[in-house]
């Protein structure tokens, strides 16, 4: 067990929570402490949903374990079913009362209810969230659907497919489900069953009814829909529709398994961010470099869409998913590179530190990190937080999801350009902060403004050579210091890679044994690592 101040998953029984929220006419009855209810607020405040999610926690407190601490279950379990009348009930047990061993799936089945129990086997200290959410459907899908049977004939009407993944607390799923929706539509086939979002355990017993599975999310649906392909011979989807390439390979794959022409439907999507890649100005982002890091599906799709459909150079990428490993390890490959399998923020950070990328796509995480030192960033991926649950329209998959990742990411590099020149100009005469606005013209009555003070110059001073101290055997290495017209010098190169250029001058000198850095230390610095 390790102590950390952020984790990119919680433990699996907020897996299952997501998948229950997401849901209707399911309660979660969980074996938990007072404490454990903090994950109410995952949802509520960070999600802003309008309702708590349909769980029910049992709530033992430290004097209830010399006690009977599964009648307290019970007791929660049969107030639960009577409150809230649900089509199914999932029991299982939080990370801090699986210790107690209570077994919440024989005390639930000892109750004889009347509606469907499904218990679950999450264990805490070997998985995780996203685990938790997969076991959870599949044990929901398991449970519902109806015994194998032959698969009948379409006949004439159209074909249809369910829509599979989507959860609550998850990376734009809603808007995503909208648009996969509409571009199915697009191609002529019908939405049968969208689940977990939005379904009903009824809905899941009408699963088999479709042709076909399209997943959405591997990280959540892929357990299911493999057991629906194996058991019900339905067959599934494999292409994420992230990007303009996947979202056509998305429409080939459909076209191919719903027996129908995709040519047509391929020519018919408008992609707007086409006209951008044919201008001059696309020309800036070019060979920008890149560091990629996320759950599997999004960190794989959007490292494909920087490289070849921005013409960014993918120097970084990596994944919190250890479940779905083999899969980035694989879209390494393709970039010629080392992926990074973590769920440490440490390690992360020490990777985006050592590669100084222009620009990092991530979590909530790696925001932070990209702000602390210096770095244009973006949000591609779960664990997000509340600025990342939109009240707009921003899915990621599809036409419209190509182009909301377009404007999301080259936004950052844009006006990190137009922030840099800011700076640069901030102690200009003509445009410091106390100047007259230009748009008011010269009868502009300016602000009080104080003369901005300028270096005074120094009379016959030398220049200041540097400070070199010998090295001598043993001796710790000198932390250079910097000269002020070397700090002001610094402060003109653009702030996205200041840091790099201070690093890199302090180890130059350093390695030199050089106390005082100067200007000219600074272009010898950067001469050195130029070469």
């Amino acid at each position: 067990m390790q102590l950390t101040l952020w984790t990119y998953e919680g433990p699996p029984h907020v897996g299952a929570m997501r998948v229950v929220t997401a849901m209707q006419g399911v309660h979660y009855v969980l074996h938990a402490p007072q404490g454990d209810t903090y994950a109410d607020l995952l949802f509520t405040m960070i999600e802003r949903r309008d309702r708590r999610p349909p769980v029910t926690y049992s709530t033992f407190q430290a004097r209830d374990l010399g006690g009977d601490t599964a009648a307290l279950f019970q007791t929660a379990a049969r107030d639960a079913v009577a409150r809230f009348q649900p089509q199914a009930l999932l029991v299982g047990a939080s990370c801090t009362a699986e210790l107690i061993q209570d077994d919440p799936g024989g005390l639930a089945e000892a109750l004889g209810l009347d509606i469907p129990v499904i218990p679950l086997e999450l264990p805490s200290y070997q998985r995780k969230e996203n685990w938790g959410a997969a076991e959870t459907f599949y044990r929901l899908v398991r449970a519902m659907a109806p015994a194998p049977a032959p698969r009948s004939e379409r006949g004439g009407r159209r074909a249809r497919c369910n829509l599979l993944g989507a959860t609550a607390l998850g990376f734009r799923h809603r808007d995503d489900l909208r648009e996969v929706r509409a571009l199915l539509d697009r191609l002529g086939v019908d939405v049968h069953v969208a689940a977990p979002m939005g379904a009903t355990p009824a809905d899941l017993q009408r699963l088999t009814e479709a042709d076909f599975n399209v997943v959405l999310y591997p990280e959540i649906a892929d357990t299911a829909a493999a057991w629906l392909e194996r058991t019900h011979r339905m067959p599934r989807t494999r292409t994420v529709p992230i990007g303009r390439r996947a979202t056509l390979a998305f429409v080939d794959e459909v076209a191919a398994l719903a027996g129908l022409d995709a040519f047509a439907a391929r020519e018919a999507l408008d992609w707007r961010a086409d006209w951008y890649a044919r201008s001059v100005d696309s020309n800036y982002l070019t060979g920008k470099r890149v560091f990629v890091f996320g759950d599997a599906t999004h960190a794989v799709a959007a490292a494909r869409v920087a490289a070849h459909e921005l013409g960014f150079t993918v120097v970084g990428l990596g994944s919190y998913s250890r479940e779905f490993a083999r899969d980035v390890r694989a879209a390494a490959a393709e970039f010629g590179l080392e992926p990074l399998i973590t769920d440490d923020y440490l390690e992360v950070e020490a990777r985006i530190a050592e590669l100084q990328p222009e620009l990092v796509l991530g979590t909530q995480m790696e925001r932070h990190v990209a702000k602390r030192l210096g770095l244009p960033c973006a949000v591609i991926s779960a664990p997000v937080h509340v600025q990342d649950f939109p009240a707009r329209y921003a899915p990621q998959m599809g036409v419209e999801g190509s182009a909301v990742m377009f404007d999301t990411w080259v936004q950052p590099l844009m006006m990190g350009l137009e922030e840099h020149l800011l700076h640069m100009f901030r102690d200009d005469f003509e445009f410091h902060s106390q100047a007259t606005p230009s748009h008011l013209g010269r009868s502009g009555t300016p602000v009080a403004a104080e003369p901005v003070p300028a270096a005074a110059p120094e009379v016959n001073a030398p220049a200041a050579a540097p400070i070199v101290v010998p090295a001598t055997a043993g001796a710790a290495a000198v932390d250079p210091q910097w000269a002020a017209d070397a700090e002001r010098e610094l402060h003109r190169i653009p702030f996205f890679v200041r840091g790099k250029a201070r690093r890199n001058t302090e180890r130059f000198a350093r390695d030199r044994g050089v106390a005082l850095i100067t200007v000219e230390t600074l272009y010898d610095a950067k001469a050195h690592f130029s070469a």
